[in-house]
């Protein structure tokens, strides 16, 4: 059994902070737990804009506090996503955030981060893994 809370991995190589600056993400539970999925809580900061795009992962998120306009950059539709919504990176759709105020939203990712990513010059998160005696 795992039991962690945010004021646990702050300061922590688990706490990180995007080279970007658009974002901070706590990540509670990372690949080398060895469960198959990586759960963060992540805020993008109000009047920021992050494109992303997640080739090689999957990902689920929740709203938790605050506003963010979620564009879909392959349609041009568009979703506002407040407290209570969810939105699932099915079909690795290239997306757009832009927090109205700053947005906490909690994050789930298959196959899971290690905890090392960060977007590239495509909005990608490699596909990291960890070595084989880590995993264990």
């Amino acid at each position: 059994m795992i039991v962690r809370s945010i004021s646990d991995i702050e300061g922590t190589d688990r706490d990180v902070e995007s080279a970007s600056g658009t974002w901070r993400s706590k990540r509670l539970i990372l690949a080398k737990e060895g469960v198959g999925f990586s759960f963060h809580e992540t805020v993008l900061y109000a009047g920021t804009e992050t494109s992303m795009w997640y080739a090689n992962h999957v990902e689920a998120v929740f709203c938790v506090e605050g506003e963010a306009e979620l564009t879909n950059d392959e349609t041009g539709e568009k979703h506002w996503i407040r407290p209570g919504t969810m939105y699932l990176l099915d079909g690795h759709e290239k997306h757009t955030l832009r927090p109205k105020t700053d947005f906490r939203v909690l994050c789930v990712f298959n196959p899971p981060v290690t905890g090392r990513e960060d977007h590239d010059e495509n909005g990608v998160y490699p596909l990291l893994t960890e070595p084989e005696e880590a995993a264990s």
